[in-house]
């Protein structure tokens, strides 16, 4: 089932989620985050970013791969995820997210982590991520915190971007009232 991307604004999006059990239509919610990310053609995509204050979030970069050879392609759900190790070693990429559309930024995150996660069977997964596998993680996990990709750049970078996101932020308020 597709569900509406919660944009910049929405506070669902700045609170910690809650842990994820079997109980809880744990197959249903993922279903939907591929689908939804299917339609908007990104990458990651989290629970919260549905609605949805749940620590879960998908990768799927099947799109990617077929447009460009050197992405590997991979589609996994990961419930309950854990950073339990980041490399010394960091690199910089312009990132982009689902909900603050028409906004990209330079990035500084490890190139390499340890994460540990349930994956959609609830088993237990351990396992080091490099390159765009361990960025997209990074950037989903950081939504199950509440955080966005703009915390991470400098505050005079989102000084700059303040309109932007205050237009974003009105247009949530805009439909929000309809």
């Amino acid at each position: 089932m597709y569900h509406k991307i919660v944009t910049f604004g929405d506070s669902g999006l700045r609170l910690p989620s809650q842990p994820l059990t079997s109980n809880d239509h744990a197959g249903e919610l993922i279903q939907s985050l591929f689908d939804t990310l299917g339609q908007q053609r990104g990458v990651g995509l989290a629970a919260p970013q549905i609605g949805f204050n749940q620590r879960v979030f998908i990768i799927d970069t099947t799109l990617q791969a077929k447009e460009d050879k050197s992405v590997e392609k991979f589609r996994t759900a990961y419930i309950n995820p854990e950073i339990t190790w980041f490399s010394k070693k960091e690199n910089s990429f312009n990132e982009g997210c689902l909900s603050i559309p028409t906004i990209y930024e330079n990035v500084i995150r490890p190139s390499s982590i340890r994460v540990r996660y349930l994956d959609a069977s609830f088993k237990e997964t351990e396992e080091t991520l490099h390159g765009i596998k361990a960025r997209i993680f990074q950037h989903e996990y950081d939504h199950l915190e509440g955080i966005l990709f703009i915390d991470h750049i400098h505050s005079l970078r989102k000084v700059l971007l303040s309109y932007k996101l205050k237009k974003i932020q009105n247009n949530l308020i805009k439909h929000t009232a309809l």
